[in-house]
């Protein structure tokens, strides 16, 4: 199981309140989670989030990945985090340098089958 620690949002109409949650990546953003770490709230002028660094720490321990604002909330309380860097910005990655070029017919390189020979 694939898991991530994100936000999830609760609060009203214009209201934002957020759950600092473990979940399942294939999971809805306000859907089902594991654990709850902590919370965020954006309209507080200080102490915006709190989390249990305990527990942040053994998930991350797990291999569970942050997302960019969570990773950017656990800097600001001091978390050292070994993510790797996700791609951005517009395009495709680029190409792999072994990837064999497929052409589009069946059968690939093998040699052209022989006119059947007319029967008599």
């Amino acid at each position: 199981m694939s898991t991530v620690i994100r936000m999830a949002r609760g609060g009203t109409k214009k209201r934002p309140y957020y759950r600092i949650v473990v979940a399942d990546k294939r999971r809805a953003r306000d859907g089902r989670y594991i654990e709850r770490l902590g919370n965020y709230d954006p309209l507080l002028k200080d102490n915006k989030s709190a989390f249990d660094l305990e527990r942040v720490q053994y998930w991350l321990g797990t291999g569970a990945l942050p997302s960019e604002r969570v990773a950017k909330l656990l800097k600001l309380h001091g978390v050292e985090l070994k993510v790797p860097k996700r791609m951005t910005g517009p395009g495709k990655p680029p190409p792999r340098p072994n990837r064999v070029k497929r052409t589009g017919k069946k059968g690939g390189d093998a040699a052209p089958a022989a006119p059947a020979a007319a029967k008599a």
